[in-house]
């Protein structure tokens, strides 16, 4: 079995990946940002005394919602420093390992399709373009240590993942969980629903553990650098809104949208011909059944997650 180091691993996609990995029977070193913290030049030297024979990096400083409108600096420079000193760990310490990285779907240019071939081509969205293009150099880095001391990597770009087990710390939810906090609230406390925008642009989801069995499917063997991971199909806002209104018994013509608000990109789907050339049966759970279970989660942590 590997050794496997991995940062972000208390997050919501990490938690997932960490428990696989483990039930597995890998040996997993995942430290909190308590334990280590990633900002700060060296922390990573604690671990080593460690041989990993795969780093996973999920950690990122990031929000959904408008949060990289109000704080592209900050972005930059921590992402940046931080994805800068898991490279350096890496190649000062690790250069036997195989490097497996977070991308994001927004680092594609609104104007070109969004193939692997395009990841590094035109322009972000301009709301994402600082953390699309610290996800860019990220990449970039890679592929430079690649080419000259033949480390082995891949990233990874997924689709928005959904799921059980979202954050509760307070942080802005990614549309799909706010979604369902927002129409929750509204069919047990009778708040008003109000979404962002007209409800008609679109959306790709894939479910986090379909994600974390393919990554790991993945991770093991691929012949390219940078795959695409999602469900290969969107559905506008509206679409997921009627779901989560069916699956709670919630009028979804209570709804209101604010076309005033912030949206991001109108439509955003990954293209995952290169994913199903590799796993040409992914299975992916079923998005009802997937909604389903997203909300019962909601439901058995209503004390934290909906709060009265």
């Amino acid at each position: 079995m590997a050794k496997v180091f991995v940062t972000g691993g208390r997050g919501f996609l990490g938690t997932r990946l960490v428990d696989q990995l483990r039930s597995q029977g890998h040996e997993v070193t995942a430290p909190t940002s308590l334990e280590c913290d990633l900002t700060v030049q060296g922390a990573l030297d604690t671990f080593n005394s460690t041989s990993f024979d795969r780093i996973i990096h999920l950690a990122a400083w990031t929000q959904a919602g408008d949060f990289c409108l109000r704080h592209p600096g900050e972005q930059w420079i921590i992402n940046q420093t931080l994805n800068t000193n898991v490279l350096t760990w890496w190649n000062a310490s690790q250069r036997q390992a195989k490097l497996v990285s977070m991308g994001t779907s927004c680092a594609y240019s609104p104007d070109l399709p969004l193939r692997e071939e395009n990841y590094l081509e035109g322009r972000p969205i301009e709301s994402l373009f600082t953390y699309a293009m610290a996800k860019r150099m990220l990449y970039a880095g890679q592929l430079a240590l690649g080419k000259q001391f033949d480390q082995r990597s891949l990233t990874l770009v997924p689709s928005t993942l959904y799921g059980p087990g979202y954050h509760t710390d307070g942080r802005q939810m990614h549309f799909i969980f706010d979604l369902i906090r927002k129409i929750l609230r509204a069919r047990h406390y009778g708040e008003q629903v109000t979404l962002w925008g007209d409800g008609n642009q679109k959306r790709e989801i894939v479910h986090v553990d379909d994600f974390v069995r393919i990554g790991l499917h993945l991770m093991d063997d691929c012949p390219y650098d940078l795959v695409n991971v999602g469900a290969g199909e969107e559905f506008s806002i509206r679409h997921f809104a009627q779901l989560i209104c069916e699956l709670v018994d919630y009028d979804p013509a209570c709804i209101e949208y604010d076309t005033s608000r912030y949206v991001g990109a109108r439509s955003k789907t990954l293209d995952i011909e290169r994913m199903h050339e590799l796993v040409p049966e992914p299975n992916l759970i079923d998005l009802k059944e997937g909604l389903r279970t997203t909300i019962d989660w909601f439901l058995e942590n209503k004390a934290t997650v909906l709060p009265k």
